[in-house]
């Protein structure tokens, strides 16, 4: 489920536990849809929209200036519990070794192997550095759930721009991934 539009100042979301509250339901759904992509050991919905509550929290990240603000923040702060839980599950299993990434052609899909969603993040990261527009474009897609026109409103920029940015970090990805030949590196 993505969150409604609404680009005015909310003041609900300048009372964290309040944010909370008021969009816990569609947490708990953008949680579920995540963990349907890449179950983690035992990682539940309302765990995950726990641990991504606390991670805001220790970021100073609580007070959004609108949901679109707000839904963002909270599916950084996910992407990074999962992150930290792939890390933790990796090292566990085969020594922390890297195995094969399954990148789609039309989106960037990770599968239930965590060291897939480790490698997407490795790369993501290096897109940031070089792009950071187009990562935001593929963190509020993927991570989201965002449809193109809600990832134009919420980075305020065009939908044609989104839907460049979108096809050039797929491309970009796969590559970083990839490199000239079909084996992942």
């Amino acid at each position: 489920m993505v969150p409604q539009e609404n680009n005015s100042q909310d003041p609900d979301l300048q009372e964290p536990d309040r944010a909370l509250a008021l969009h816990y339901d569609e947490l708990r759904q953008l949680a579920r849809q995540r963990l349907r992509r890449m179950p983690l050991d035992s990682l539940q919905p309302a765990e995950l929209v726990h641990e991504m509550y606390l991670r805001m929290a220790t970021r100073g990240h609580l007070e959004a200036q609108n949901r679109y603000h707000y839904f963002s923040l909270a599916a950084r702060a996910m992407q990074d519990v999962l992150i930290e839980r792939a890390r933790a599950a990796t090292a566990r299993k085969r020594g922390g070794g890297l195995t094969d990434i399954t990148l789609s052609s039309a989106i960037v899909a990770v599968t239930e192997d965590p060291t897939e969603l480790l490698a997407l993040h490795g790369a993501l990261e290096t897109l940031h550095r070089e792009d950071p527009l187009s990562a935001d474009v593929v963190r509020l897609r993927f991570f989201v759930g965002f449809t193109g026109d809600e990832t134009a409103e919420a980075l305020g920029i065009s939908p044609s721009t989104v839907d460049r940015r979108w096809l050039y970090a797929r491309a970009w990805l796969h590559e970083a991934i990839y490199g000239d030949g079909d084996q992942p590196r």
